[in-house]
């Protein structure tokens, strides 16, 4: 029998017995088809644009900032009208110590109860600095429809602006020091001694000590690193490993730091003398990034189940997320806790609201989540390929905590209009 061969190899395909054929063309096929949803997957992996529909009546995108700067100096107009308009209004601005830049502050506007001191709501943004465009959203909305002599006469409100302003301003989600401060607030040190068990075995993927190249193997292909490390455990067990916060490691990702950020030392003597007189304190610390696209989630701090059913009662009507779901993970060192720290002795209804912004209750969102925040970190510790790459990067960031869709924007502010109108009626009696 003949056989042509080239290069020591069996060319001639047509002798093949027909079974060993079909196999070959079956494999070979699979084989294609494989590469081609990889390269699909691939390319859907790096794309953060979101063809948004949702619908709403009215136009709130004038509530958006364009910049920390302007937003800045929309809530100094925000406090100067309050100050005008009711008694016994406090402005206070926290400096923020940094090496880069001497204008950067933690701006508060407390207007206190006209009549009796039995509720105080504190509104709080910025935590994770560029999450500050929404959050300063939302305080803006609230001041201009909601602070009036009915909310007032029996409720405090107390507005803290930019808890991390230098993140706010440089496009951060940490501090100057690279601390998330939803990991760093604390009424002691403690804090600072827990070990994040797991996230010594996650550290290398989630934090390369290289320049940034986005359109390298590594990066087009990241989803398939990280189904890996989900079949060695699960997608739970690698989100709490990652997002819980951790301690050790200064330049990783969810460093929680080693002693407090200078703003939380002045905050807690501020918060204290503000928070005496009421007996009840409600805490919404504003948040973006995580959930369902457009959706305003809503997530408490642990409870007792008396204030559990009276949180239910608060919010009645909304879904609350109370930690039972396969996506839920907790943290150490939130901000919100840190206030209720701070009063032990008072009726405290924390609540986080979360605006979604890519899906991250699915395996793809999570994953496309997680690995914008590991480009942005380790872009920022170690350096860009290119300035491509340091523009793709910075944009997918502010991409991730503001999206730029006025539809996105115009859903989320109708649905907290929605929540105030039925929560604070409840809140103000009681």
């Amino acid at each position: 029998m003949y056989l042509e061969k080239t290069n020591g190899f069996n060319l001639n395909f047509g002798y093949m017995k027909k079974p060993w054929k079909i196999l070959f063309y079956a494999f070979l096929s699979l084989f294609l088809v494989f590469i081609g949803m990889m390269v699909y997957i691939s390319n859907g992996f790096g794309k953060l644009r979101f063809d948004d529909d949702f619908s709403s009546p009215e136009d709130y995108t004038q509530y958006f900032p364009q910049n920390y700067k302007d937003a800045k100096v929309r809530f100094a107009d925000m406090t100067d009208e309050a100050a005008h308009r009711f008694e016994g209004v406090s402005v206070f601005s926290i400096a923020v110590p940094s090496a880069l830049d001497d204008g950067l502050t933690l701006d508060i506007c407390y207007i206190p109860a006209q009549k009796d001191s039995a509720n105080l709501l504190i509104l709080s943004s910025g935590v994770h600095g560029v999450e500050g465009y929404v959050g300063h959203a939302v305080q803006e909305f609230f001041a201009d429809q909601y602070i009036n002599n009915d909310l007032l006469d029996h409720t405090g409100v107390l507005f803290i602006h930019a808890v991390n302003p230098y993140g706010f301003k440089y496009t951060r989600r940490v501090t100057e020091n690279n601390v998330d401060m939803n990991r760093n607030s604390a009424v002691d040190h403690q804090l600072y001694s827990i070990k994040n068990q797991g996230y010594p075995e996650v550290y290398d993927l989630i934090n390369p000590a290289r320049e940034v190249d986005t359109r390298s193997v590594e990066n087009r292909f990241f989803f398939v690193k990280a189904l890996n490390e989900i079949r060695k455990a699960s997608l739970p067990v690698l989100r709490q490993a990652v997002l819980q916060g951790q301690y050790d490691y200064p330049e990783g990702l969810y460093f929680g730091g080693n002693h407090h950020e200078p703003q939380i030392d002045s905050l807690k003597v501020l918060l204290k003398q503000t928070t005496e007189p009421y007996a009840r304190i409600k805490v919404i610390d504003l948040h973006t990034g995580y959930g369902e696209r457009g959706k305003l989630h809503l997530f408490p701090n642990p409870m007792e189940e008396l204030q559990k059913r009276k949180m239910e009662q608060l919010y009645h009507g909304f879904e609350i997320d109370w930690g039972d779901s396969d996506d839920f993970y907790t943290v150490t060192g939130d901000f919100a806790g840190f206030i209720g720290d701070l009063n032990p002795e008072k009726e405290f209804y924390p609540m986080v609201f979360e605006y979604g912004t890519m899906n991250s209750q699915t395996t793809m969102g999570s994953l496309k989540s997680i690995h914008v925040m590991i480009l942005e970190n380790q872009g920022h510790h170690h350096g860009y390929a290119t300035s491509e790459d340091s523009l793709k990067v910075k944009s997918d960031i502010l991409e991730m905590y503001f999206p730029a869709s006025t539809s996105w924007r115009n859903h989320i502010m109708l649905q907290t209009r929605q929540v105030f109108d039925s929560m604070l009626e409840r809140f103000r009696k009681g």
